[in-house]
């Protein structure tokens, strides 16, 4: 097991957990119902960043724990793609991205006796153009809804339906490691 500390990782998405496992991290999740709920004056490309901090605020005066909070967002010609509602919203969203390219951005906080640091990492990421029956199987068979954008690159959509990535692929699972690693360990470990 590597020397880093236990990370307390205020997220429900067993995607994250997942990663943080294969990291090798030991990982403790806490809980974390704060809203994702933004000003819509903050430019799509930071909400990711700001959903992070304001996640991270509940704790920022917890000692002794390193806490980690993040959000993932699916950005499309300047739109924001989150969750989806419903199916036909699902449906909605796998039709706008097919063909297309967009950027998969996460927010990370990182807290730690009171300080702070939050940063965030781009990925770019080219679906091939997706048939009708492809995106009504793909939803009726992955059930995508709680996944920014509709899709999971770790199932059908990323082993058939996405042709290209230009960065991270953990980071379009959900969470960027390699730069989360770097961030501690130059603001917190060294």
């Amino acid at each position: 097991m590597l020397n880093y500390p236990t990370i307390y990782l205020a997220s429900k998405s067993p995607r994250r957990k997942e990663i943080f496992s294969l990291a090798g991290f030991n990982t403790e999740i806490i809980d974390n119902n704060i809203s994702e709920e933004f000003d819509s004056s903050i430019l799509p490309k930071f909400v990711a960043k700001h959903l992070a901090e304001q996640k991270a605020q509940p704790y920022a005066n917890e000692q002794n724990k390193v806490i980690v909070t993040a959000d993932t967002t699916v950005l499309i010609h300047g739109e924001i793609l989150n969750k989806p509602e419903n199916n036909e919203h699902a449906i909605e969203m796998l039709q706008k991205l097919s063909g297309q390219q967009h950027e998969v951005i996460s927010g990370v906080c990182i807290v730690q006796n009171g300080k702070m640091h939050s940063f965030s990492e781009t990925t770019k990421v080219w679906i091939k153009p997706l048939s009708e029956n492809e995106i009504t199987n793909y939803i009726n068979t992955y059930k995508p809804f709680d996944k920014a954008g509709s899709y999971g690159i770790q199932d059908w959509m990323g082993v058939v339906g996405v042709a290209k990535i230009e960065g991270c692929f953990y980071n379009v699972m959900g969470f960027p490691m390699h730069k989360f690693v770097t961030e501690l360990n130059k603001h917190f470990l060294s």
